[in-house]
């Protein structure tokens, strides 16, 4: 059964398999780039990897409309929780769990994690996915680290990287990281929301494959690719 991935724009994806369909950082409201409407998306799971507003985004009310499953840490769980959200299950960093429609893996990530509140959404992450025979890092909101290379070493056939810089890795850092990870594909995201994190998605892409062996799907919001 093949694996649909969907870019929503940002960090936000929608991974559907023939068991679930799964959610990341939903920003949808006030993205000006989103091509969908929250009160439109079906979510069986939701997975917010740090608290800043442009991740948890509309997690609370697509939660509570469909039920959906809320997956992140511990801290932004309890505060999840006192949102009304009553379906959550709290990871951290370096521990997975098996899930009905695979296995999902928290990784490390540097930066920040307030939460739209001020509350503390404890430390940021990444997600290692497992599903069938098929392996998908999302590395959220990050600046490089070499350990990433460790994560290429479980075999990525997909890696979706952030390239906007100045709140995550730019151009450069990312083109490094693919070298450390080897992923079959790549596909850039988190650029062009905002002005001040403008880029050239495909020159970019030129660069990794003229540099490794990694091939690059850049998308528009609302394409899919699948796997």
């Amino acid at each position: 059964m093949s694996i649909k991935v969907t870019w929503y724009s940002h960090a936000s994806f929608l991974i559907e398999t023939d068991k679930a369909r799964l959610l990341i950082d939903p920003f949808i409201t006030d993205n000006p780039l989103s091509p969908v409407n929250a009160d439109d998306i079906q979510a069986d799971y939701i997975l917010v990897s740090h608290g800043h507003g442009d991740h948890v985004g509309d997690t609370i009310p697509v939660a509570k409309r469909t039920g959906a499953m809320v997956i992140s840490n511990y801290e932004i769980q309890n505060w999840m929780v006192n949102q009304g959200v009553e379906n959550v299950h709290p990871q951290h960093i370096g521990g997975g769990f098996d899930y009905p429609w695979g296995r999902v893996k928290l990784t490390i990530a540097h930066h920040g994690s307030m939460l739209p509140d001020g509350s503390y959404g404890g430390n940021p992450c990444g997600f290692l996915f497992y599903i069938d025979d098929k392996k998908i890092y999302h590395a959220c909101d990050t600046g490089l680290f070499y350990d990433m290379k460790l994560i290429g070493e479980e075999g990525i056939d997909l890696a979706i990287l952030p390239i906007g810089d100045n709140f995550t890795m730019g151009p450069d850092d990312a083109l490094h990281a693919v070298k450390l990870i080897e992923p079959k594909q790549a596909v850039p995201i988190h650029y062009d929301t905002f002005e001040v994190i403008n880029q050239n998605p495909h020159a970019w892409a030129k660069r990794v494959e003229n540099e490794t062996s990694t091939k690059v799907a850049v998308m528009k919001p609302g394409e899919s690719i699948e796997l």
